[in-house]
């Protein structure tokens, strides 16, 4: 079984048991939260989407949240003396899906 769920502005394939990253959510580590925007399920080679999901859910437990790597921003305009070095790390939450009910 696994179910195609929007999360934060993003869609995710999950099944029971697995564990992605998605952008900074909020809660504690340890929390349970509910994900209830369910676009697609799929249960023993049967699929429902649309209207026959509006009671479905994706329950997770947030497992920690963290930073990922490091993306380097370099500007430069040559001959003109112009060089500008960034950085950014992005933040986000480790989850654990616990569950999908239909």
């Amino acid at each position: 079984m696994y179910a195609i769920v929007s999360i934060a502005g993003q869609q995710f394939k999950v099944a029971k048991d697995q564990q992605i990253f998605v952008h900074r959510l909020q809660g504690d580590e340890g929390a349970s939260i509910e994900f209830d925007n369910v676009l697609l399920a799929e249960n023993e080679g049967k699929f429902k989407l649309g209207t026959d999901l509006k009671n479905a859910k994706v329950s997770a437990k947030i497992v920690s949240h963290l930073k990922g790597d490091k993306v380097i921003i370099f500007k430069k305009k040559r001959r003109k003396g112009y060089k500008k070095k960034n950085g950014h790390r992005q933040q986000f939450t480790k989850i654990e899906i616990t569950g999908i009910t239909l």
